[in-house]
């Protein structure tokens, strides 16, 4: 019985400072201070999802701003929008939330799916909105995917909690063979040099090597080599070495089990016309040196929102998968500009 006790004080002394280690990845200091965490102060706000797991949910500046609201991607936090909530958070309330099991959100008992996606961005948006009130919504690569699933599962809440959408670096489906994070393991095929083509697209090399580097939950390393590898993959030559480090310091903080299930959904998963229930003024905004979601993963959703009639601006900027770090203040003004043309916060019928 005290051999018992004894391991399971070790189990819950280790998880803590499991806990405290990661959250210290992302709270690092920067000589690039828009990285850095946020000093102004944040309302923390009590989210609980269908399944009962409990989210982690900021928000920050004056109670009665503008809100905007911000979700992050895989394997990413609150404090991947460290850029944006210190250039917003002086006027505007922003709002993030840590994706079930990434940051301090628990993973609850229902696997990560399209559903539980949309589900949990609906209990965020009930708890941190008003009645009536309606947000600027952003969402980075999975969180963009999230704001998809949402529309879809939701279509009656969309023009009631959004006044307008921001798509940064997402997709609608197919990222098992039209990523080209690992080119190595998932290339297209050719012969004689050229490539094999079906129905107009390369076919590629079987992803199962590919998904198990992503998919398999083991802790991700730190040092020059990995983020070498990271700056090439993920961002671009012209990535500082702060925004390099700031980003793979957020990644590395993420739980394995959460990365692996996430990717595993991720790989799987079909949107199809979600953006179609995107009846607000929609942005899209694209890597063209993006190799997690390539800038042709958004040709369906901007083909979808062209027909709808709700793409408000399509941008290709020559950034990797983190634009809203590697193009800062580019995606700030943006930000600013779909803000300011979308400040009327009450609700409208339909």
């Amino acid at each position: 019985m005290l051999v018992k006790s004894m391991k399971t004080l070790a189990e819950v002394r280790n998880g803590a400072l499991t806990a405290a280690y990661r959250a210290g990845l992302r709270s690092r200091t920067y000589r690039t201070a828009t990285l850095n965490t946020p000093t102004v102060p944040h309302e923390v706000i009590p989210v609980t999802t269908v399944d009962g797991a409990s989210l982690r949910v900021h928000a920050y500046g004056p109670a009665d701003g503008q809100p905007i609201v911000l979700i992050h991607g895989w394997s990413c936090s609150i404090e991947y929008w460290n850029p944006q909530i210190n250039a917003f958070a002086d006027r505007y309330r922003v709002v993030c939330y840590d994706q079930r099991g990434h940051g301090e959100s628990q993973l609850g008992t229902v696997g990560p799916s399209v559903e539980s996606l949309a589900d949990d961005l609906s209990a965020v948006l009930d708890a941190a909105l008003s009645p009536g009130e309606r947000a600027v919504l952003a969402g980075h690569s999975m969180g963009g995917m999230t704001l998809q699933a949402w529309a879809a599962r939701y279509p009656e809440q969309v023009r009631r909690r959004a006044s307008a959408v921001m798509l940064v670096n997402t997709a609608s489906g197919n990222v098992r063979y039209d990523t080209d994070l690992l080119p190595l393991l998932n290339k297209p095929l050719t012969v004689s040099n050229q490539p094999v083509t079906l129905f107009g697209s390369p076919i590629r090399m079987p992803a199962l090597v590919a998904e198990s580097v992503l998919a398999t939950p083991i802790p991700l390393p730190g040092g020059w080599p990995v983020s070498t590898v990271f700056k090439d993959r993920v961002m671009t030559k012209n990535a500082t070495a702060d925004e390099v480090d700031f980003a793979l310091g957020i990644v590395r903080s993420c739980r394995p089990l959460t990365r692996g299930r996430h990717a595993a959904v991720l790989a799987d998963l079909e949107l199809g016309d979600a953006a179609a229930h995107l009846t607000v003024p929609t942005t899209v905004i694209a890597g063209s040196h993006d190799r997690l979601l390539p800038e042709r993963m958004s040709h369906p959703i901007v083909e979808t929102l062209t027909r709808t009639g709700y793409l408000a601006n399509y941008h290709i900027w020559p950034t990797g998968h983190l634009g809203n770090i590697e193009a800062g203040e580019r995606f700030n003004a943006e930000l600013e500009l779909v803000a300011q043309r979308a400040d009327g916060r009450t609700a409208v019928a339909g």
